[in-house]
């Protein structure tokens, strides 16, 4: 497999089916956007966390692949023809959201109740959640722009939703299993 082929020096690349669409196009940027969010979850798992963790965040980047490779997919030759789809195409399922959900439920039976808005940091690795939480709202937002303009699946979003919760759980417990201090924001107030 050739790492370049010459075929974007021109400003565009090719969608799953073939389609040549602008590097800028929003199905770009959604999925994109994806990639981006799959490597700052790769470098949450390399971090010194729990064995346990570190699958479930395996998984998730599977999924996540799985998923800018739908986003990345032309609609029009994803459609079915004589009732089965012209690419096939594997999908996130709904029982990947339904774990996201399991985990979330499962690691704030161990936190403390929540009282005030958190602050990003407290440790590095914390941090890193943070920024694969935000990354994950952007990503998103740009399927949610993406959606309004070729509709896709809705658990795409619902899957991304879910998983910027878990990233903001999944902070809050390493912040926990690390003893890091759990800055809450409390607003000033004038004087």
């Amino acid at each position: 497999m050739k790492i370049y082929t010459k075929t974007g020096d021109k400003g565009t690349t090719a969608l799953f089916g073939g389609t040549r669409v602008p590097k800028h196009h929003i199905r770009i940027e959604s999925y994109g956007t994806v990639d981006e969010l799959n490597s700052y979850i790769g470098l949450i798992k390399d971090q010194e966390i729990d064995s346990e963790l570190k699958t479930h965040l395996k998984k998730i980047q599977d999924n996540l692949f799985t998923l800018g490779a739908e986003l990345a997919t032309d609609p029009e030759k994803a459609q079915l023809k004589n009732g089965k789809e012209r690419l096939n195409i594997v999908k996130v399922k709904e029982a990947e959201i339904q774990f996201l959900e399991d985990q979330i439920d499962l690691m704030n039976k161990e936190l403390p109740q929540m009282t005030h808005f958190i602050l990003p940091g407290g440790h590095t690795t914390v941090s890193y959640c943070h920024i694969a939480r935000c990354v994950c709202r952007r990503a998103e937002r740009l399927a949610t722009a993406l959606q309004e303009i070729e509709p896709f699946e809705a658990y795409i979003l619902q899957y991304l939703n879910r998983l910027s919760d878990y990233l903001f759980v999944l902070a809050r417990k390493l912040s926990k299993n690390l003893q890091a201090e759990e800055v809450k924001w409390i607003p000033t107030k004038e004087a």
